[in-house]
């Protein structure tokens, strides 16, 4: 028996008021990440009462579930991430966050409703799988490393993932477009910090001092000029001074100066020129005004790249799937993830579903206090994984 791709719309529909509840359930208690017990336990229940093998504890408080099919074949990886962030919100909403300073302020609540929702989806067509699904709910991608700490608990091991595939409802884009691209599709981010230090003294008598507030803004200033000047036009690169700080009061040159900001690059050749000009811009202008400079960089995560593959057999199915869908096959950010580290060395498509819906004042970007979205993104979402899944594991092939 073959189900066609449209009929997996069709049983995500009908499981339209079971998403939105466990969404909105989510929303009201948002946890942020490592803190995702209430969220885990809803995850593990859920997945349990569908006769999963469910394992807990992944990672501090992840959850993974395994459905097996009638036969062996290829393992798909899901992956739905679960944190909250520290903002409070100002939606007001009937569903808005019950904890203040705490809220869903990226669609994470989605994604674990959009999971789910698969999860009962697949588990009715067990019996045309050849194969096995890895359901893995993630906790503490927002900056936390909850990607790499449960792949150092095994999560891509016991058995290991033929497929990753992963979506993210996206707010940058309308209720009814996609971006499936082949390629890097989010960048890699690297964060920095730099420590500039002189010889403070008085602010009536600056020629006493080595003042570190100068290389600072000379800094800011010719940082810009890495972009414009030493990564190709046809390459991207982003270069973002986020931070400074320096001094206490108007009449004291501060004897110390910090600047941070975030590095995001799509290519490791790209990255590693940009990282150099800034460590010898650091050293050259801190030198020339007399001071020292000290540049720390923390990778954060690679780029998230689309195996072209696995990204034209789902641009190949989203149109049986959401027949009136915007389909976007060019379509990047600057923005990262953490699902870069699951998708390395495997064939892999992450996926942005469109849910923002301007009639309804629901355009706001993720991380903002007013973010929110069209729920019917969670019906199109969970459609477009769950017949990809299936499709990948009809024939038992890995090709």
């Amino acid at each position: 028996m073959n189900t066609p791709p449209s009929h997996f719309y069709t049983e995500a529909n009908a499981l339209f008021s079971y998403s939105r509840d466990i969404r909105r359930d989510l929303h009201q208690n948002p946890e942020l990440g490592y803190q995702e017990v209430r969220t885990s336990d809803i995850v593990a229940r859920e997945l349990g009462e569908l006769g999963l093998d469910v394992t807990t504890g992944f990672g501090g408080t992840g959850v993974v579930a395994l459905l097996e099919g009638r036969s062996p074949g290829p393992v798909v990886l899901l992956r739905f991430d679960m944190d909250a962030l520290p903002v409070q919100e100002e939606t007001g909403a009937t569903y808005s966050s019950q904890h203040p300073g705490v809220m869903h302020a990226c669609g994470h609540d989605g994604h674990v409703a959009i999971g789910l929702t698969v999860a009962r989806i697949l588990q009715a067509h067990r019996a045309e799988l050849a194969g096995s699904v890895k359901f893995v709910f993630q906790p503490a991608e927002e900056g936390l490393g909850g990607a790499e700490r449960m792949i150092s608990d095994g999560v891509l091991r016991n058995p290991e993932p033929d497929f990753c595939l992963a979506a993210h409802l996206w707010n940058e884009k309308p209720l009814g477009w996609l971006g499936v691209t082949a390629g890097p599709v989010m960048a890699a981010a690297d964060f920095f910090n730099i420590i500039i230090s002189g010889k403070g003294g008085h602010g009536g008598m600056p020629e006493t001092t080595h003042d570190p507030v100068l290389p600072a803004a000379g800094l800011i200033n010719a940082f810009q000029s890495i972009v414009a000047r030493n990564v190709p036009p046809m390459e991207t690169a982003v270069l973002s001074v986020t931070r400074i700080h320096g001094g206490e009061t108007y009449n004291v040159i501060p004897s110390q100066v910090e600047l941070a900001g975030t590095v995001r690059t799509y290519n490791a050749a790209t990255r590693e020129r940009v990282l150099s000009r800034m460590q010898q811009q650091v050293e050259l202008i801190c030198q020339a005004m007399e001071c020292t400079g000290e540049l720390t960089v923390q990778s954060l995560t690679p780029a998230v790249v689309n195996d072209p593959w696995v990204t034209e057999h789902i641009q190949n199915l989203c149109p049986q799937i959401l027949p009136s869908a915007q389909l976007d096959t060019d379509y990047r950010t600057t923005g990262s993830e953490d699902m870069a580290f699951m998708m390395q060395d495997r064939r892999s498509c992450y996926i942005f579903v469109g849910s923002a819906n301007p009639v309804k004042g629901l355009t706001f970007s993720h991380h903002h206090p007013r973010f929110d979205f069209d729920e019917t993104a969670l019906t199109n979402a969970s459609a477009i994984l769950a017949a990809t899944t299936y499709t990948f594991l009809q024939d038992g092939s890995k090709d």
